[in-house]
């Protein structure tokens, strides 16, 4: 009888401990480079996701982390994992970059060779799945916005993107495909093929709408069982 007591003294310290555990706010973080950082601006994408989150009375289930450097490549993510992210202890990592990787070849030749970037791509992955954090790769959006593939580093882009679908497809993780949404969108939305000023400023970083368009997508994934 005692022991029995005893069980039941134990399981009703638990309980408590057991809510709060549930109550706990996932802790999302994402990962990248200017955009990111940008995003938790007042119109960025990070700041959107949560006001879309408060519209679905569920911004207290989730705790968005912007961890965005400008300049970013994939191997300053590496480097810099353990302090912006592993030490946060996330329970969901979105992985944003590519952009600089490709944009900075033909800018400042400065960019990441793919084998190299898959090879950076995958250590980051291994590292975070090691933890058993939950992994939301995203492909790179668009330098340019014409939509007939004659932005400049189309090709390149398009090549970084497929690779990234690989890398989910066989790691089994969840791929938010932005280049895609992106590359929709300008064919229905951009008939005089401009370069820029749909979704973005200046060709990369987002207008206020592109941000509002891109956190619907990251919101979608995040939201997916």
């Amino acid at each position: 009888m005692r022991n029995v007591f005893k069980f039941f003294q134990i399981a009703l310290l638990s309980l408590p401990l057991l809510a709060m555990r549930q109550d706990k706010p996932l802790r999302v973080i994402f990962f990248g480079d200017s955009i990111t950082q940008a995003g938790v601006g007042p119109t960025g994408y990070i700041t959107q996701v949560g006001e879309m989150l408060k519209t679905k009375g569920q911004a207290g289930q989730f705790e968005l982390i912007g961890a965005g450097i400008g300049g970013n490549k994939v191997y300053d993510l590496y480097l810099r994992l353990e302090d912006d992210v592993l030490s946060k202890k996330p329970d969901v990592v979105f992985i944003y970059i590519g952009i600089n990787d490709v944009w900075h070849k033909a800018s400042s030749g400065t960019g990441t060779d793919l084998d190299k970037y898959v090879k950076f791509y995958e250590a980051i992955i291994r590292k975070l799945k090691a933890q058993n954090i939950r992994v939301i790769l995203c492909t790179p959006t668009v330098i340019g916005e014409r939509n007939d593939n004659s932005n400049q580093q189309d090709g390149d882009l398009n090549q970084y993107a497929k690779t990234i679908r690989d890398i989910a497809a066989r790691n089994s993780l969840q791929l938010c495909d932005l280049r895609k949404y992106f590359a929709d969108y300008l064919v229905q939305n951009n008939p005089e093929n401009k370069e820029k000023g749909i979704l973005t400023s200046d060709r990369v970083h987002l207008t206020e709408f592109g941000n509002k368009f891109l956190a619907e997508k990251m919101l979608d994934a995040l939201l997916q069982k």
